[in-house]
């Protein structure tokens, strides 16, 4: 087998694993709003998920966490995948995917002190119950605000991502104009959430975009991988 059809297969390899995990990481962010209302849950709704179901909340904090790391992942496999077409503007998305995941991991810490708050063996019998919700409200409403901080970033990193898909090749541009058009629906979740919090329509067309490119993005790396043309070569579809 020559050096070039390896180098292709290893490629398709790649492109299957980083779809792959862009799906787990999708799915483990439902779970984790199932679980515990971690996301796009507000205030009310944690609190809710700590006082009634501490064991499923914590369940949900786990799955976020590691929705974070299989997020990383899947940005590492497609700079991996899209480096060969510009490898400054690769590595510029990898960057700012690493940075939003950083402060996403960060902003859910004030939710392990908001459980500690919600669990009558975490030592907090000192404070009184109002006291207690009220400490942990400030917690909840603390990663809410780090939540959509994250968002300047996990938005922007999607404009070199969707540069580089539509400038390929081997990936539809059609995806490629999809993630561009996704970064500027994150971004205006980002500014109605820290601008307007409660205006959460203006955010909503924006969802739908954001799952078509993303759950497409990660459809077709999973599902089309590298095919063998005619001519004994690799190459993506």
């Amino acid at each position: 087998m020559s050096p070039t059809i390896t180098h292709h297969l290893t490629q398709s390899k790649a492109a299957r694993i980083t779809g792959g995990c862009y799906l787990v990481y999708i799915l483990a962010m439902v779970l984790a709003d199932v679980f515990g209302h971690i996301g796009r849950g507000d205030a009310q709704q944690i609190y809710q998920a700590i006082a009634t179901n501490l064991w499923s909340f914590r369940l949900g904090l786990v799955v976020a966490f590691l929705s974070a790391l299989l997020f990383l992942m899947t940005a590492w496999g497609l700079y991996v995948l899209l480096r060969p077409v510009d490898e400054n503007l690769a590595l510029l998305f990898l960057l700012l995917n690493a940075v939003g995941v950083g402060i996403q991991c960060a902003s859910q810490l004030p939710l392990v002190a908001a459980l500690l708050l919600g669990d009558a063996t975490g030592g907090m019998q000192a404070y009184s119950a109002a006291q207690r919700e009220g400490l942990a409200y400030l917690a909840i409403n603390t990663y809410r605000t780090g939540f959509v901080t994250a968002q300047l970033f996990f938005g922007t990193w999607l404009f070199p991502l969707g540069y580089l898909v539509y400038r390929s090749g081997f990936l539809p541009r059609a995806l490629g104009a999809l993630l561009l058009l996704d970064g500027v629906a994150v971004m205006i979740w980002f500014l109605q959430a820290l601008l307007l919090p409660a205006y959460h329509a203006i955010s909503v067309p924006g969802l739908i975009v954001s799952f078509v490119a993303e759950v497409g993005l990660a459809l077709w790396l999973l599902v089309k991988g590298v095919t063998v043309t005619t001519r004994t070569s690799l190459a993506f579809p």
